[in-house]
């Protein structure tokens, strides 16, 4: 699916660099082609100056996906979530991040999830990158203690495991 969004804006990388940003965040398109979040409008300034693009960037990458039936119900119904995972620090959790080799493989969450609680290790929240918009998706798990150096070895030798980091 991401690939096909992209697609549709292959002649414009200043597009697409909206579209990425818009799809990362959680942002949505208004009826008026107004990016927000939630109820909240976000100044296509702002977005324009994030993403180093002209505003007029991003008024012709909404005006283009409400034009588009397809892209405006993906972007009129997308939302994002709150992570704790910049909180981390602040509350003493850890983060274990995974990457696959197959992102699409099935059972990965599931495996790595229940090794974690075969530990008595808390699951605080689980982000899981969808491999249909993300070019390398990752598995994020927030914890509420530090996972133990043999379990991160454990998990690291699992086969469909490309690399794992903790922090």
């Amino acid at each position: 699916m991401f690939d096909e969004i992209m697609q549709k804006f292959e002649g414009s990388p200043s597009q697409q660099a909206v579209i990425r940003l818009l799809l990362e965040r959680g942002f949505s398109v208004n009826d008026d082609g107004r990016v927000v979040s939630g109820g909240i409008e976000i100044p296509n300034t702002g977005i324009a100056r994030e993403i180093d693009v002209d505003r007029r960037v991003v008024d012709s990458t909404t005006t283009a996906i409400l034009d588009d039936e397809e892209l405006r119900r993906i972007f009129q119904n997308i939302s994002s979530i709150p992570s704790l995972m910049d909180l981390a620090p602040v509350l003493d959790l850890s983060v274990l991040t995974v990457e696959v080799n197959d992102a699409e493989r099935s059972g990965i969450v599931a495996e790595i999830t229940s090794r974690l609680a075969d530990r008595d290790i808390s699951i605080r929240q689980t982000i899981s990158e969808d491999p249909e918009f993300t070019d390398d998706p990752k598995l994020y798990l927030v914890t509420d203690e530090r996972i133990p150096g043999d379990l991160l070895n454990e998990l690291s030798e699992l086969d469909f495991v490309h690399r794992i980091s903790i922090a």
